[in-house]
């Protein structure tokens, strides 16, 4: 179970990244600001996984 929801996880991320850095050539966002927006997003992404992860755990027990 933890190794096919790390690869979910992965899967996620990467397609987060990527629908990011759609929206900052769309609003053309200046390249100092885009490293703030991925790190912010990565992380309340992660955020919300490792939650999911942990709800699904306690729902298994």
């Amino acid at each position: 179970m933890l190794i096919f929801y790390i690869l979910f996880a992965f899967f996620i991320l990467l397609h987060i990244n990527r629908l990011t850095n759609l929206l900052c050539l769309q609003k053309e966002i200046p390249e100092e600001k885009q490293s703030n927006i991925f790190r912010t997003i990565n992380i309340l992404v992660t955020i919300l996984l490792i939650s999911s992860y942990v709800e699904i755990l306690v729902a298994i027990t």
